[in-house]
């Protein structure tokens, strides 16, 4: 191979270095869990501070509230998931051949 060759195969290796790295920076789980955390910060909050008009009207029950709490506890399932079982890594780049031994 010639030195053109290396230097186009270690660039295309560093690229799958990157694209692996931010497939785990992005990983589903995070995301899922983040915005059910968020959401429920939001509604959990809608709920501590609802009016008893409010609660009367949904039966007696304070449904934003155990909505809310519902949303926090999967929100934090899948972050907990997520670091108890990560990606995997990506491989490591296989060592780079040497040059065939010449024949006389």
């Amino acid at each position: 191979m010639s030195e053109n060759e290396y230097e186009y195969q270690r660039e295309v290796e560093e690229l799958e270095q990157e694209s692996a790295t931010a497939a785990r920076l992005f990983d589903i789980r995070r995301v899922i869990g983040s915005l059910f955390v968020i959401y429920g910060i939001i509604v959990t909050i809608a709920g501590i501070t609802a009016s008893n008009a409010a609660i009367h009207k949904a039966a007696g029950i304070n449904i934003n509230l155990w909505t809310g709490l519902g949303m926090l506890a999967l929100g934090v399932f899948f972050l907990i998931w997520l670091t108890l079982s990560p990606s995997p890594p990506p491989p490591s780049a296989p060592p780079e051949p040497s040059a065939p031994p010449e024949v006389p």
